[in-house]
């Protein structure tokens, strides 16, 4: 099994110095996905996946396209749910992700005030993945290690989404606890490729991290976070 998970590119998180809930992407943002269409042009996926916010959904649009397949929205890729900054201030949603970074360790479980709880998203990624791989025939094996059951192994997949999301993914195929840092732990640029592939064990399958945030098609300009 050979898993694609694609960072949405360029977002426009502020126009005009206010700032924008859900945003679209920016110009370049738009060429960052042109170009990532183009790299995964001759690839061949079985299945498609995309969240349903509208950067992920842009980032998607040319990479659809190019497969000549269908949009399929997948609402647990959604990032974290950030508090309410629509038509705010730039400089507040700036300050308030400054001051949760000078938080103690444990304190940054809470994440931003007004948005979702870090705990509280990594739970639902984790929940989401599960449910959604055991439909297709993908679970963890009762075992102390992570062992997986693949009923699929040739299968090709990919998914649209974001930097915390694939993040916080990548913990789960891996079997690593998860952090209130995922964003940290695994950096993730725009319009990024990070590759996972299941590895034959004795008694299931474990999940490799081959590549990761791979942007060698984007020109050095477009090389954004």
């Amino acid at each position: 099994m050979f898993i694609s998970l694609i960072r949405h590119a360029e977002p426009e998180w502020v126009r005009d110095g206010f700032s924008q809930d859900n945003p679209p992407l920016t110009a370049r943002g738009h060429r960052q996905a042109r170009r990532l269409a183009d790299r995964l042009e001759r690839e061949h996926f079985d299945h498609v996946y995309v969240s349903p916010l509208l950067r992920a959904r842009q980032t998607a649009a040319p990479i659809l396209d190019a497969q000549r397949r269908g949009e399929v929205i997948e609402p647990w890729l959604e990032e974290i749910r950030s508090p309410i900054w629509q038509g705010n201030p730039a400089d507040k949603a700036e300050a308030a992700y400054r001051e949760e970074k000078r938080r103690p360790a444990a304190e940054r479980w809470k994440g931003l005030e007004g948005g979702e709880a870090v705990s509280d998203f990594t739970k639902r990624i984790h929940a989401g993945a599960t449910k959604f791989l055991a439909e297709r025939g993908i679970y963890r094996i009762e075992h102390e290690l992570p062992v997986w059951h693949v009923e699929e192994p040739g299968d090709r997949l990919a998914f649209v989404a974001h930097a915390g999301t694939n993040s916080v993914f990548i913990c789960h195929l891996l079997g690593l606890s998860p952090t209130p840092w995922e964003w940290e732990r695994f950096v993730i640029g725009h319009a990024t490729i990070s590759r996972l592939e299941a590895l034959r064990l004795g008694d299931g399958y474990t999940f490799s991290l081959t590549r990761l945030a791979d942007n060698t098609h984007l020109i050095e300009d477009d090389h954004t976070y």
